[in-house]
């Protein structure tokens, strides 16, 4: 039986192997939980390896270094050598603002694969102030110039919301600049960070429809030059995203201190109970844990998933957003039209969009303590 039903669960593609917590960034939608891990509870450099040696055993095909900041590791370069060493695709996602010209060099003879830089902005007083960190925005385009000299793929990660959204035909037209192969235009997920902050960056719905279409627009002129990835505001779409393409079903993460996560948000889904790498082999946890198997298929699913004819393109969408918004993580998630919670949803993004634009609560160790009450839970499910 046991067999019978791992056979029936594929394996993993990707690894998120998120470092540290620890970053010199303090970006008020950060998708780390609010509870950061400290330096001294992050896996030590033969516990990573080991990890990688299982996810590739399990697997995978492509890692994933990230955070916080991954660059703030001390055996960085050792563990992409390690990935490399073991046929790993590997991609480091990464603020810039610690990288220069030799460490660079030495991720690259390590066998770095890929880069990938955040963007705060297009405007450096802005993309400063968002990020609560002095000169970043300079030291990411100065890191920017020197990926592109060694010859490494570079994709711009550009996070968006109501404090940089109008810029984002200059944020598009500085990926270019830049020599970036793929842009990634992400609307805010809000979840942890992001949804303490939720009415310092929920846009309106006119702006996020003048963003689609602005997309829509420069995919077709810039065909051939610049790849655009763009992840729409869930508060504002008709049907909610396969989250991480279904939970458990492609993806796995490992946080700093070793737990195991079918998402890099699944921390916030405080019913569920998840294993460590320094207690459990990676592929029992994979197969066999508790809450891999908690919302994996469609079993789980209430109405109207469960009849839905979208239930094995979205599976449901985001159980993290729903846990959020509705303190239950089996509902239907309120981003999809056909939830009872939908319009609520809706009036929230409305309410939050509308409203005065509030200081940030920066992303900081201690800066809050336990998370965001679910607003919707005493709405009709």
């Amino acid at each position: 039986m046991v067999e019978q039903q791992r056979a029936s669960i594929p394996p993993p593609v990707s690894l998120l192997a998120e470092l540290t917590h620890r970053c010199p960034l303090q970006c008020p939608y950060c998708s780390n939980p609010l509870e950061l891990e400290r330096g001294g509870r992050e896996l030590d450099t033969a516990t990573w390896r080991r990890v990688l040696d299982e996810a590739t055993a399990l697997g995978v095909l492509q890692t994933h270094f990230s955070g916080g900041e991954p660059t703030a590791r001390r055996d960085l370069v050792d563990l992409v050598r390690h990935a490399a060493g073991l046929g790993q695709y590997s991609n480091l996602i990464t603020s810039g603002v610690l990288l220069d010209q030799a460490k660079l060099d030495a991720l690259v003879e390590a066998g770095l694969d890929h880069l990938q830089l955040s963007i705060q902005d297009s405007r450096a007083g802005n993309a400063d102030r968002i990020g609560g960190h002095r000169n970043g925005h300079a030291k990411k385009m100065a890191l920017a110039a020197l990926v592109r000299a060694a010859g490494l793929p570079l994709t711009i990660n550009a996070v968006v919301h109501r404090q940089n959204l109008d810029h984002l035909p200059e944020i598009i037209d500085l990926a270019v600049e830049l020599g970036a192969q793929r842009l990634e235009v992400a609307h805010v997920q809000y979840h942890g960070w992001a949804l303490l902050n939720r009415a310092a960056l929920m846009p309106t719905r006119e702006q996020a429809e003048a963003a689609i279409e602005l997309v829509r627009a420069a995919r077709e002129r810039l065909k051939g030059v610049l790849a655009i990835d763009y992840v729409v505001p869930d508060y504002y779409a008709r049907y909610p995203k396969p989250c991480m393409g279904g939970w458990g079903r492609q993806n796995l993460n490992v946080t700093p201190s070793g737990k195991v996560l079918p998402c890099h948000a699944a921390e916030t889904i405080t019913s569920l109970s998840f294993d460590s790498v320094t207690e459990r082999p990676l592929a029992e946890i994979w197969y066999h844990s508790a809450a891999f198997n908690a919302f994996r298929g469609t079993d789980w699913m209430p109405e109207p998933c469960r009849s839905c004819e979208r239930r094995t393109v979205d599976f449901g969408g985001c159980r993290c957003q729903a846990f959020a918004l509705a303190g239950r993580a089996e509902v239907t998630d309120p981003a999809c039209s056909l939830s009872p919670l939908h319009g609520v949803l809706v009036e929230t993004a409305r309410a939050a969009a509308a409203g005065p634009s509030p200081a940030f609560v920066y992303r900081r160790f201690g800066a809050t303590t336990g998370t965001a009450t679910p607003e919707l839970a005493d709405a009709p499910s």
